[in-house]
């Protein structure tokens, strides 16, 4: 098991701009178990295949708070951006949609803080 394919396929989500918190946590969760059987039999490949596997699933897991709380920022613009405008022009359904986004965005910003 020296090959290091759960490391490649987290590092992969985390360049090509798909990162999952999910993902990240499922492959830094394996590989701090790949690096204990490594520790327990003295298998050195395991030990830096689990320890990369981790830090790749880690990495995953930064990538995708980042991505959300992105995206929630951009929600959280154009809510506000809606909001201001349908008040400014008497339209309620706009004002209240820009609202409503605009509190979509800010909660997508507070889980991943």
């Amino acid at each position: 098991m020296t090959s290091n394919s759960g490391a490649n396929s987290s590092a992969q989500n985390t360049t090509s701009g798909d990162p999952s918190k999910a993902s990240g946590q499922f492959h830094s969760a394996k590989g701090n178990v790949v690096e204990g059987v490594g520790n327990l039999t003295g298998m050195t490949s395991w030990q830096q295949s689990g320890k990369e596997e981790h830090a790749a699933g880690e990495a995953e897991i930064n990538a995708a708070q980042a991505k959300g709380y992105a995206e929630g920022t951009v929600d959280r613009m154009a809510g506000k951006k809606d909001s201001v405008l349908g008040a400014v022009t008497g339209d309620r359904t706009q004002e209240t949609t820009g609202n409503v986004r605009h509190d979509k965005g800010q909660a997508k910003q507070e889980i991943n803080k």
